[in-house]
């Protein structure tokens, strides 16, 4: 199989408020390089990644001192009030390299383990589709904890829900970037709740797919979860 038209956004407009500290968690040091270093260096290194687009907030300090920041490859563009707004500001920057029928990769900057493996696989099972499928896909991993719904305003059990149809969605999510931009403008404009790029496309009445990926792919969200990362980094230097 031929390799797809991919580019790849990347929002890094967060602060990362539950991580503390005055160094948003996407610029803390990780693996002898920054997180977000990490996170680019998987997408650049794909062989059907194109370029990148890099979604900033308006006050960033921290960028322009990495090495990376020079590259080519990479465009950047700032951000906006929520994920939405970032990610569709960054396929806005995208116009004129890319073609609406290409594919976009939406990765988060705090996800600095993603394994060359997963792309692989989300590109060849969101290429493949099916009858009811997409367009586009997720990489996910279902659920294998209990779950507990809580009773209003209280930490208290209300009852147990099944499992069996419950996934953890990751990233990159894949989609046309010409549907991905009129799902999210739609959304944004009837002011609903997009969470990810799969809500969005959920809510413009498609279904992405879910393709189960490795669970050694984390965001970075508390300050444990970077002795995690690190860790997984370099098991996966050991494969």
């Amino acid at each position: 199989m031929s390799s797809p038209a991919c580019w790849a956004v990347v929002p890094a407009a967060g602060v990362g408020r539950r991580m503390g500290g005055e160094i948003p968690k996407q610029y803390l040091p990780l693996g002898g390089r920054r997180v977000i270093e990490q996170s680019l260096s998987r997408l650049l290194d794909h062989p059907s990644v194109r370029g990148v687009c890099v979604v900033l907030s308006a006050g960033d300090l921290w960028w322009r001192q990495l090495s990376l920041a020079s590259d080519s490859r990479i465009l950047t563009v700032e951000g906006g009030e929520e994920r939405a707004n970032s990610v569709l500001n960054g396929l806005r920057r995208l116009e004129g390299l890319a073609s609406p029928d290409d594919w976009v990769l939406v990765h988060d900057a705090a996800r600095p383990c993603l394994h060359a493996s997963d792309i692989d696989r989300l590109i060849e099972a969101v290429i493949a589709g099916g009858p009811g499928v997409g367009p586009g896909g997720l990489l996910a991993i279902p659920l294998h904890d209990t779950l507990k719904l809580s009773k209003p305003d209280t930490p208290c059990v209300e009852k147990t829900l099944p499992r069996e149809r419950f996934w953890r969605a990751f990233t990159p999510q894949m989609f046309p970037i010409g549907l991905l931009r009129r799902a999210l403008e739609s959304a944004l404009e009837k002011q609903l709740d997009v969470t990810d790029e799969a809500s969005a496309m959920e809510l413009a009445g498609y279904s992405p797919q879910l393709v189960e990926g490795r669970s050694d792919n984390i965001k970075i969200t508390r300050p444990e979860d970077l002795l995690l990362a690190e860790f997984y980094l370099r098991q996966q230097e050991e494969e």
